[in-house]
């Protein structure tokens, strides 16, 4: 089970990866989730489900010009419609996953 920790960290531009970090309670690899990532509370499971969801696909929390990250589900419920989505139109799981509305 994972430790749920996260921290904020400068990391050196331009962000390739090769420099691994890691937690200081666990050990493991630490996932960069982008500047404007904002974490759910260490007991919401639900949303830690959904967080989970989102990082495993590869999407992530990084500022855009005009503001956030764009849309991002926050709710089992949105995460099944969207897959449910994908599965049907046969687009991307990613691409459904950041979209704001469904059609």
């Amino acid at each position: 089970m994972p430790c749920r920790a996260s921290y904020k960290h400068p990391y050196a531009e331009p962000y390739d990866g090769a420099h691994e970090r890691r937690c200081p309670r666990c050990a493991e690899p630490l996932i960069h989730a982008g500047s404007a990532f904002a974490p759910p509370r260490r007991r919401d499971a639900a949303s830690r489900r959904v967080l989970a969801v989102l990082l495993n696909a590869g999407i992530r929390f990084h500022k855009s010009c005009c503001g956030g990250p764009g849309y991002r589900p926050r709710t089992r419920a949105e995460v099944r419609e969207r897959r449910a989505y994908a599965k049907a139109t046969g687009e991307p799981l990613v691409r459904a996953l950041v979209r704001y509305d469904l059609p």
